[in-house]
């Protein structure tokens, strides 16, 4: 595999797009907001249906968002979201991180949310992000790190499901448990004014348990990732319908909680 080759091992099954539309500039990039001002050009790289790029274009009114993504049928999804918001300063095209086709210096603010994970050169990716960025500006990104994920009560089937993640993601020339290391991504991609920070996603309620649980379970058995899981030898059809079952049993127990740990960077350029 290329090193500068992106798969997207969840894909876009509707248990998949379950989470990412869930995902708003609030709970998934407040450590960028206090940076934004009205008038900012920002690129969202690997935008996904688009709610976190409407966020971001209502958070800069007088400014421009573009949302870019590798997979053009998601990219209407996020059209139809900003049209139902009534935005007029956002638009979203098909790109790839590793190669931008925007001049240098063309933004404020470069951000990407859950996208360096699933990069075979994510120290490329930030340096592009780095080159179309201005002067003063800022690169964002945060990421999940699969490794640090704890929950309670302690099924069985769910370590099981960790340790298939982390195959199947390597196995695709991703790092799951990217979150530990953006920093040292970003250093190494040439930043030297960088501001690490660590937040949480907490899932413990009733809701919130059965949501969770409920969209691993079903992302478990259809979606890319479970195909991919069979298709690389890394699991049988009953191993991930015996890990669903074990989403479910921990959804199901009222002393349920699962915390999600990502890291996060602001990077300056100079």
């Amino acid at each position: 595999m290329a090193n500068e080759t992106a798969v997207y091992t969840h894909g876009h099954h509707e248990s998949v797009l379950r989470s990412h539309r869930w995902r708003t500039a609030a709970n998934s990039a407040a450590y960028l907001l206090g940076e934004l001002r009205p008038h900012m050009r920002i690129l969202d790289v690997g935008c996904g249906p688009g709610t976190i790029t409407a966020d971001l274009a209502e958070l800069v009114p007088e400014g421009e968002v573009i949302g870019i993504d590798r997979a053009p049928g998601i990219l209407e999804q996020a059209r139809r979201e900003a049209e139902r918001r009534g935005l007029g300063n956002v638009s979203f095209a098909t790109a790839d991180v590793h190669a931008l086709g925007h001049p240098d210096a063309s933004f404020c603010v470069v951000h990407a949310h859950q996208v360096l994970q699933h990069l075979g050169d994510p120290v490329g990716a930030l340096r592009e992000m780095r080159r179309v960025t201005k002067p003063g500006g800022i690169v964002a990104a945060r990421d999940g790190d699969y490794g640090g994920f704890l929950w309670y009560p302690q099924v069985p089937a769910l370590d099981d499901w960790l340790d298939l993640y982390h195959r199947v993601a390597r196995a695709n020339g991703g790092e799951p448990d990217a979150g530990r290391r953006l920093r040292a991504w970003a250093r190494e991609a040439g930043f030297t004014e960088i501001t690490s920070s660590s937040t949480t996603w907490c899932y413990a309620t009733p809701e919130d348990r059965a949501w969770w649980g409920g969209l691993w379970a079903d992302r478990t058995v259809e979606s890319s990732y479970a195909a991919r899981a069979v298709e690389g030898g890394h699991a049988t059809r009953d191993d991930l319908r015996r890990i669903a079952d074990g989403w479910r049993e921990w959804a199901a127990s009222e002393d349920g909680w699962f915390s999600v740990p990502h890291g996060e960077i602001l990077c300056r350029v100079p």
